[in-house]
């Protein structure tokens, strides 16, 4: 998809399924020099941690947030076009 395209109906669709196909959440990162506490940095989910290699604690941070903050963003995404299709009187 280019950056100039718009995002159609089905790629918000994709992004949705992609997410609701990942382990279910709450994700939460953990980082030991943050938190207080000895051991990994790792990304806690409602299955099994995620330990990643090469991530900075940013990089870490938004991976494990995207999993509670694409589905909100698809909401609002659905529910601004809902609205705007309205106020077309489509």
């Amino acid at each position: 998809m280019d950056d100039e395209d718009p995002m159609t109906k089905e790629d918000v669709g994709r992004i949705m399924a992609r997410a609701m196909r990942a382990t279910a959440g709450p994700w939460s990162s953990f980082v030991e020099s943050r938190e207080g506490f000895s051991g990994s940095d790792f990304i806690r989910t409602g299955g099994e941690d995620i330990y990643l290699t090469g991530a900075t604690v940013a990089d870490q941070d938004f991976i494990a947030h995207a999993r509670q903050d694409i589905p909100r963003l698809v909401t609002e995404v659905e529910r601004l076009r809902e609205l705007l299709n309205r106020s077309k009187g489509r």
